[in-house]
């Protein structure tokens, strides 16, 4: 199965894309940005999950209404993707959270793991993966291999920003995984960073660049 790359094409989420590049926002303004941008995207990734029928009682009436499934988790690539955790939740509050903590070594540009906690019944959940950047790919595709021998069946990748680089990667080792981005730019520079991008993303939402 190939690749399915969604590239959300939205006004608002352009907007907070253009604030989230500006190296002159503050990293409270960054924040909130990452959070209005991961908000639009949970909608969107949101769209494949099935439906539940249940049975509703309104004040004037019985009818027929949809839930979303009980399993949903949420798995931010630490640090950067823990920005993005709270649009989803605002939006799917019983979701499940795990966490995949990973950083780059910036001479080999591979990710290297210092912290796993997963919810349970994986299997059965509908998991959305969540870093802001997906740049080489190799924290993506590192992610998406641990929770696939973790059980995980049902993944979805969603960024804000992609490099060619980066979706040829997560193609290459995981056709399956449906990707979703706001923006696929240009190219990697020689240090491994997205160009244009918007510089370290976990730096900027926790205010340590």
């Amino acid at each position: 199965m190939s690749q399915r790359l969604i590239v959300v094409d939205h006004p608002v989420l352009a907007d907070r894309i253009a604030v989230l590049r500006d190296r002159d926002t503050s990293h409270g303004e960054f924040r909130q940005a990452l959070f209005e941008a991961s908000a639009i995207l949970a909608v969107e990734a949101a769209r494949e999950l099935p439906v539940v029928e249940v049975d509703v009682e309104t004040p004037l009436e019985a009818t027929t209404g949809h839930r979303l499934p009980d399993e949903i988790a949420v798995v931010p690539v630490l640090r950067a993707g823990l920005g993005m955790v709270e649009g989803f939740l605002r939006l799917m509050p019983n979701a499940r959270v795990g966490h995949l903590g990973m950083y780059r070594d910036e001479e080999a540009l591979s990710p290297v793991d210092y912290y796993e906690r997963f919810p349970p019944r994986l299997g059965d959940a509908h998991v959305f993966v969540v870093d802001p950047m997906l740049a080489t790919g190799g924290s993506a595709v590192h992610a998406l291999d641990r929770l696939k021998r973790a059980g995980a069946r049902r993944l979805a990748l969603v960024c804000l920003v992609a490099a060619p680089e980066g979706l040829a990667a997560v193609e290459a080792e995981h056709p399956d995984v449906p990707v979703w981005t706001a923006a696929v730019d240009r190219e990697l520079d020689e240090r491994g960073y997205i160009r244009p991008g918007l510089g370290d993303a976990g730096d900027r939402v926790f205010g340590t660049g």
